[in-house]
């Protein structure tokens, strides 16, 4: 498993033909669990693990790993399962991922494979899951049943990042003119749409969310039905990158190949992170780039572009 990544050319294929390849492991039990690849740095038996004073029950410790001193997250006591004793420690496997520029490692029972997958057939949770349910996603492989976790949201309980707007950029914003169109935000994640729409909404700006690229593409033909275009009434489109039905870069080329369209602004804003993103950035052709998650330059280049395209 320590070879799980594929190399940067391989997996820069799957872009724009709305696929991705999932991680599939376990925690406690039979359920099947699945993660993005991309967001996968490395699988390895669980190593040595340190311990942290006063840290949070599911953070088992740190491991020092290739130079690097990562935090080891009980994945299974993080969405509130029973989590794996130290004495179990030894048979576990530890999934180092990179999320939001930071790398931390998730602790599971076992990991399984690798599928490919449509993004398509990756679909919203249940409606009646409630909204404390720590998923962005189900599928179905084998005729069982793959939950795939919102990552983001457990980040935001174990290490919460900093979601406000400094008072710096508050006062710039005060100064702009008024009567800016909305921002379309499209994002899976609950916790996500809410840390991009208060950044937003600090520096003035009106925010419309959706949570995935089909839910976006079906709003954008909704409001140019009529003749008109995207621009008249849309300052801008910031999007995720994973999401089911329909990922961001799907989304952008579904965009650009429309007339009405295809000449809005359209910023990939994802917590995947690495080299390859600015190769997929353009080969489906986004207009910018962004890694999550900071509030001021999220706010900052917001008012670049906004200001930009007045």
């Amino acid at each position: 498993m320590a070879g799980v990544l594929d190399s940067v050319n391989q997996r820069t294929q799957l872009v724009g033909q709305n696929r991705l390849e999932l991680l599939l492991f376990r925690l406690k039990g039979k359920q099947i669990y699945g993660i993005n690849v991309f967001k996968v740095k490395e699988v390895l038996q669980c190593p040595k693990l340190s311990s942290i004073p006063n840290s949070r029950p599911m953070v088992k410790g740190v491991a020092h790993i290739r130079g690097e001193t990562i935090p080891i997250i009980d994945l299974a006591m993080s969405i509130r399962l029973p989590g794996i004793g130290r004495e179990d420690l030894a048979t576990c496997f530890v999934i180092i991922t990179e999320y939001n520029r930071k790398t931390q490692g998730f602790l599971v029972a076992g990991v399984d494979r690798i599928v490919n997958m449509n993004w398509e057939d990756i679909l919203p949770p249940p409606k009646g899951a409630g909204k404390d349910v720590y998923l962005t996603a189900v599928t179905r492989i084998d005729d069982k049943l793959v939950e795939i976790i919102d990552v983001e949201k457990i980040l935001s309980e174990v290490s919460p990042l900093e979601e406000s707007v400094t008072e710096e950029l508050r006062s710039r914003s005060e100064s702009r003119a008024p009567g800016l169109k909305p921002v379309l935000v499209v994002d899976d994640s609950s916790v996500a749409r809410r840390q991009i729409e208060r950044c937003l909404t600090t520096i003035g700006m009106e925010v419309i969310c959706r949570n995935d690229g089909k839910q976006a593409l079906d709003y954008l033909k909704e409001i140019t039905a009529d003749g008109s275009k995207a621009t008249d009434h849309l300052c801008l489109i910031i999007s995720d990158v994973e999401m089911p039905e329909m990922d961001g870069y799907t989304l952008v080329t579904r965009c650009k190949s429309d007339e009405a369209i295809k000449g809005v602004y359209i910023m990939l804003h994802t917590s995947l992170s690495g080299v390859f993103n600015k190769a997929m950035v353009q080969k489906v052709g986004a207009d910018d780039f962004m890694a999550k998650f900071s509030p001021d330059e999220l706010a900052e280049r917001v008012m670049e572009i906004v200001d930009g395209l007045q």
